[in-house]
């Protein structure tokens, strides 16, 4: 039997129905599907089948021990998965782990396993399933499904704040850790990760350029778990961490302040309050970095930013914003846009004082 999703270029009638599958219906099952690959690839991230398999071709049953799953249901998650090449049969019921699933791997340097367990999360995908009431609304629907605000949510689910900070560390290494070696720090002395997270993106920025000093900034629950690297490893010394909230302050002294994908998780009043502080915070000499994936200013394909947008819309009344919006928040911020330096995965929005 011809898969439904096989093109063809003659249009098949389907014996129950005088209506013939045609290539439009075919695209539209596939994008309405991607929410079955989505929970697959998630499934496989939440179970760590990548940390329990490696090239070597293994057994099915001798993974499932591993991961502590029903061997015929694992089959037919791998088999599934095998499509998606992150695993291949190497033959029926044996499996080897593809360069593509390496990155499902907790060790992998590209690892991308935290944002697949967030992404398939309970809240995520409840929240996410409301996109429909944040454009009717025009606002966020995460109070309306889980009862209070999101940040409010994850101070009291420290599970999901775990998974989310997990996510957000894996995303944003992968789309800003470019920056570390394309953006120009030979002029930075004192550099604040401003929402920072666990520190991945500070660690590579003070691995790459050895006369920087660094702080990282975050939530305290969150820079409880920094980066081993910066707090007893070799970039300890040159590091500091801290705990706060950046929409009531940020440490002083700085001569650039950093706001890696920050800037995109809140509206414009509260955009500008942060910049704000770190407008007071900073150097008078100093500069605010903006590292964002820019929303395109005239029609133009921008997928990432497209749908990072809608994530936004439905979360937490933030957005994927243009070059000259941004440069209007930093005005209204005691700013002055400076320049635009493109990098692989995101823009580095470079701000001085007006």
């Amino acid at each position: 039997m011809k898969d439904f999703t096989e093109r063809s270029s003659t249009p098949v009638s389907s014996p129950l129905s005088p209506t013939p599958v045609n290539d439009s219906a075919l695209r539209l099952f596939e994008l309405i599907t991607t929410s079955w690959v989505s929970a697959a690839v998630g499934a496989a991230a939440e179970l760590g089948v990548a940390d329990a398999m490696s090239d070597t071709p293994t057994p099915v049953d001798q993974i499932a021990k591993r991961v502590g799953a029903d061997t015929d249901a694992l089959g037919r998650l791998l088999r599934a998965c095998a499509d998606l090449d992150l695993v291949a049969e190497t033959s029926t019921g044996v499996f080897t782990l593809t360069e593509l699933g390496a990155a499902l791997r907790t060790d992998s340097p590209h690892s991308m396993r935290g944002y697949a367990r967030w992404l398939n999360s309970p809240a995520e995908r409840s929240t996410m399933g409301h996109l429909a009431d944040a454009v009717r609304t025009g606002g966020p629907v995460f109070e309306a499904v889980h009862g209070v605000p999101a940040w409010t949510y994850m101070r009291a689910h420290p599970e999901s704040a775990t998974l989310f900070d997990q996510g957000m560390t894996d995303i944003s290494a992968q789309l800003t850790s470019s920056m570390a070696h394309e953006y120009d720090f030979a002029d930075s002395r004192l550099l604040v990760d401003v929402g920072g997270g666990r520190g991945r993106l500070l660690s590579l920025i003070l691995q790459a350029h050895p006369h920087l000093h660094g702080v990282l900034y975050d939530r305290p629950e969150v820079v409880d778990d920094a980066e081993p690297a910066l707090t007893t490893g070799a970039l300890a010394e040159r590091c500091r961490v801290e705990g706060g909230d950046f929409l009531s302050s940020v440490p002083t002294g700085g001569d650039t302040y950093l706001l890696a994908s920050v800037i995109h998780n809140w509206n414009d009043d509260d955009s500008i309050r942060l910049l704000t502080h770190c407008r007071t915070a900073m150097d008078p000499r100093g500069r605010v970095l903006l590292a964002e994936v820019l929303m395109p200013e005239e029609p133009a394909p921008a997928r990432t930013a497209k749908f990072m947008d809608l994530s936004m819309l439905v979360h937490c009344d933030g957005e994927q914003r243009t070059r000259p919006h941004l440069a209007e928040l930093l005005d209204r911020s005691g700013l002055r846009l400076n320049r635009v330096v493109p990098c692989s995965g995101v823009s580095v929005v470079e701000a001085v004082a007006a």
